[in-house]
């Protein structure tokens, strides 16, 4: 029969074996077919809602559920059994009002109904508490507001009383009160006068708050306070007021796209396209900022980093948008600014202000997803270059310089593009050469970015290593510094192959030891030492490097101290010379068949250094974790650059990787840092950084490796860890870090559940590898301690067969864990007991449970006998038939103290025949 034949109610009926089986998928599809064959609106059509919305109930899809009932209730409205089902999930989504309203209609409907009356006595203890709760709330909200407005108030006062404003503003009740108050426009007559920086920021957080998740607050909200008001807002120099405010336009964008603050969000379609304007008129309003001249350099990296986290394609999609409303230029010319050079028309920049802006040019090219875009992209950064270079004055080429070294940060292609054009490297050679140290400075980090690949690198060896060694002469500390990156980028173009040493034998030591000396003079500016890090972060591809390195505290120490500082200029600097000294960058796989052949060629093949080998490596490792490098990274992590993020996880996996590490990690932060890392970032970076957590949770109390709500958000990035694209290292450390999760407690097991795990951890059961079979068999036997995991194994498939084949195992411990998940399995469920008999041999393995040398697993077995002797009379009757009843009068005869509590439950499995009279009574 095709399904175009089956009736309506046939759909129903097959719908509901479906649901029986505990099937919820088919159901829903059977039900959702009954539907779509029923034209008119009739009592039965108002049955296949009712019975869909009980497969979503099943589910935990609420809102659809509510939907169906809303339905089945247009065309029956007062149907208990709908009314039933809304009330459950209003209930299952705290909407306890309209779950009470639904109770209390069905009892007047239907007053003999006992299923309901709990239900009413409970919504209605609820309710009633939510009302005093709300009473109570309505009081506090109106107090502090008196006195948190009140200007004439005690400072601490009004402190306390907006940071309680602030907290009450996260609930629910609490920010409807405030909001029907007119807390927003107390608040914007308020910033006008207020001095006081801790209230300020308070109230620009609640603002956010108000706006959350709640569109029509938004709109009222926006209305109210103007997009100036959050810009102006923003204009600090207080860090904790700029990211207060950073937070309220991205939480307002949020609303009107239906994104949330975590890193796979994702924006709701039918919601941008509604407020297509608003969304526009907000980043428009960024972009123009960005060149703001009366704006903080603060605010400026504010903005750039909100501009750069919607422009993904995942996000807002706004990057093409951006450059048709000349958003690139404005960027370039943020790009052009110099921290230490300052005019009339400057602006003010910090630090990170260049490295922020490149890495935003950088994500903008990374979504120009076809040639046209691309094409746009670089005709936008040629239009400024030329526009800059066609006025003749030094403080043009000065700008356009730093501009080509803040693209050479960012989008590597175009920033190579521009410098091959032709007199852009004459001119910056030629800047490089003057007396003037502001040229030689600006051209000398030109130089450094762009010898980035080898073969650029060559052409600079050829034409500016004079250059760069007549600049290392130079009296100014800060051009001494710069010509020497250069020359250890130059002397560092061969990479961690110990056989290509462009420079003389020695050369690379006396480089680094120069760097070190800018870096542990505490007299030196931070500007310098970041510049001798960086340097450092080339010459560390260099094995004997690396170990005089991190011999030197002070050097380590010194490194350390910079990055805690938070600039993200010394972000690149510092992260890649970890990535060295940790060897955490990829390495080519070197196969034996492929280097005959190579050698047959006469290629060149790389050679690792002694010194690089994997004991060295490991101290190096555990000499950083003790040096507090954790602190170090874990401030640093706020990048929003993709390839800094990663190379951070990198360092972060490889310490994890020494087991007396993994304990420093966790009490400075670095659990916390990981977890977005594992979420957002490049496909590797994920990895890295969710393998790391992985082996802090195999080692550690899970409750303490990711105390409170931590310990949930790490079970998705072990997941996605499960994954054929991973190596069968990350996956079983995967499955260890879940198996210690899922014995935690249910509330744990059941987020497994939910974010899909038992069906991923399921696969590897299959698997040929002993050590992923068994740990996925251990993380089933741990889930199993969930009610709703039983679930899988009652439905029609066979798992249950699947794990009578594992109690088989030749691993002891796989069989250890197949037969304890057995005996939890048939101790809860009938439908176990009876699906024990579907595998072939499930004498043949009952058997050797019960016979098996290991008392933990012949214990496991007498336990499944027992619970399968107790389920139903048909079950026990099968076992009786068997030679299973000689060996359990074996054992009970048995002399061994060992045995005494396997002696205990082979009688208590007797007894139970014996009560379903099939075999005599057992004397005691």
């Amino acid at each position: 029969m095709t399904k175009e034949t089956l009736t309506p109610q046939e759909w129903k009926e097959k719908g509901n074996e479906e649901f029986n089986k505990g099937n919820w998928s088919e159901a829903l599809s059977c039900y959702t077919n009954a539907l779509k064959f029923t034209k008119e609106e009739n009592a039965e059509k108002a049955v296949y809602y009712k019975n869909r919305a009980a497969a979503y109930l099943k589910q935990q899809n609420y809102e659809k559920a509510i939907k169906d009932c809303d339905e089945a209730l247009k065309i029956c409205p007062k149907d208990p059994k709908a009314l039933f089902r809304r009330c459950q999930a209003l209930e299952a989504m705290e909407r306890f009002e309209e779950a009470y309203r639904d109770a209390r209609y069905i009892i007047s409907v239907d007053p003999g109904n006992k299923a309901i009356q709990p239900i009413v006595a409970r919504l209605h203890e609820i309710v009633q508490d939510r009302h005093k709760q709300n009473s109570r709330i309505s009081t506090k909200v109106s107090q502090m507001m008196d006195i948190a407005f009140d200007l004439k108030q005690d400072k601490e006062k009004r402190e306390t009383a907006i940071n309680n404003l602030l907290v009450l503003s996260r609930e629910r009740a609490g920010a409807e009160l405030m909001f029907n108050d007119g807390i927003v426009s107390k608040i914007t007559k308020l910033l006008k006068l207020e001095k006081n920086e801790e209230i300020l920021v308070a109230a620009i957080r609640i603002v956010a708050e108000l706006c959350k998740d709640n569109i029509c607050r938004t709109e009222t909200i926006l209305s109210i306070i103007g997009i100036p008001w959050c810009l102006e807002m923003i204009n600090s120099k207080n860090i904790e007021r700029v990211n207060a405010a950073q937070y309220c336009i991205q939480t307002i964008l949020n609303s009107y796209s239906g994104m949330d603050n975590k890193p796979d969000t994702k924006p709701n379609k039918d919601l941008c396209e509604q407020y297509k304007k608003e969304i526009d008129t907000i980043l428009s309003c960024l972009v123009y900022s960005t060149t703001g001249r009366t704006i903080t350099g603060q605010a400026r990296d504010a903005i750039i980093e909100l501009i750069m986290r919607n422009i993904h394609y995942t996000t807002l999609n706004w990057a093409e948008r951006l450059v048709e409303i000349q958003g690139l230029q404005r960027l370039m010319e943020v790009a052009s600014e110099l921290e230490e050079y300052k005019y009339e028309s400057a602006m003010d920049i910090t630090p990170s202000t260049r490295t922020i802006t490149s890495v935003c040019l950088a994500r903008i090219y990374e979504n120009m997803y076809y040639d046209a875009a691309k094409d746009k992209f670089r005709n936008a950064i040629d239009e400024y270059i030329k526009d800059k270079l066609l006025t003749p004055d030094i403080e043009s080429k000065v700008r356009v310089v730093v501009a080509i070294t803040t693209l050479l940060l960012g989008p590597l292609d175009v920033g190579n593009a521009i410098i091959a054009k032709e007199g852009i490297m004459e001119m910056i050679l030629v800047m490089a050469g003057t007396e003037d140290p502001l040229q030689q400075k600006v051209a000398c980090e030109c130089i450094i970015a762009a010898a980035s690949k080898k073969d650029k690198a060559t052409a600079i060896i050829s034409q500016g290593i004079n250059i760069l060694k007549k600049l290392y002469q130079s009296k100014d500390d800060s051009i001494r510094v710069r010509a020497l990156v250069g020359l250890c980028k130059l002397g560092s173009s061969g990479g961690s192959d110990a056989t290509i040493r462009p420079f003389a034998e020695g050369a690379t030591k006396k480089l680094a030891e120069a760097c070190r000396r800018f870096l542990i003079n505490p007299k030196k500016q931070k500007d310098m030492r970041k510049w001798a890090v960086e340097g450092l972060s080339y010459l560390t591809f260099d094995a004997e490097v690396k170990e005089k390195l991190i011999e030197d505290r002070d050097a380590i120490q010194a490194m350390i101290e910079l990055a805690k500082t938070g600039d993200q200029s010394v972000l690149y600097g510092v992260v890649t010379t970890l990535v060295n000294l940790c060897n955490a960058y990829d390495k080519q796989e070197m196969i034996p068949e492929m280097i005959e052949l190579a050698k047959f060629a006469k290629h060149h093949i790389p050679e690792e250094h002694e010194l690089d080998d994997q004991d060295f490596v490991n101290k190096r490792l555990i000499t950083l974790a003790k040096a507090g490098v954790t602190s170090a990274l874990v401030t640093l992590s706020k990048t929003d650059s993709q390839n800094s993020k990663e190379l951070i996880a990198r360092v972060f996996n490889a310490i994890c990787s020494q087991q007396e590490a993994r304990g420093i990690v966790v009490q400075q932060g670095g659990a916390k840092a990981l977890l977005p890392l594992a979420l957002d970032g490049t496909d590797k970076g994920k990895k890295q950084a969710s393998q790391a957590l992985a082996r802090l949770g195999i080692t550690m109390n899970p409750e303490v490796a990711f105390p409170g709500q931590r310990i949930m958000e790490v079970i998705r990035p072990f997941i996605n860890l499960l994954n054929p694209e991973c190596s069968a290292l990350e996956n079983f450390e995967a499955l260890m870090a879940l198996c210690n999760l899922a014995g935690v407690n249910d509330t744990v097991r059941k987020r497994i559940l939910k974010e899909g795990g038992f069906q991923k951890v399921e696969s590897y059961m299959y698997e040929d590898h002993d050590m992923l079979r068994r740990a996925a068999t251990q993380v089933i036997n741990n889930l199993i301690m969930c009610e709703e995991t039983i679930q899988y194994f009652e439905q029609e498939n066979d798992r249950v067969k699947y794990l009578m084949i594992l109690c088989q195992d030749e691993d002891e411990d796989t069989c250890l864990a197949a037969s304890g998940a057995l005996a939890m399995l048939t101790s809860v469920s009938t439908k176990a007991c009876e699906k024990v008999f579907d595998a072939k041999d499930w004498l043949e393995i009952l058997r050797f449970l019960l016979a098996n040398p290991k008392s933990d697993i012949q214990h496991r077995g007498i336990v499944v006998i027992l619970n399968m002797m107790k389920s139903t009379k048909d079950v026990a009757a099968k076992l009786v038939e068997t030679d299973i009843m000689e060996i359990l009068m074996a054992l009970t005869k048995t002399d061994s103290v060992e045995n005494k509590k396997i002696e205990d439950l082979a009688t208590q499995a007797l007894r139970a025949a014996a009560d379903w009279k099939l075999i005599l009574p057992v004397s005691s």
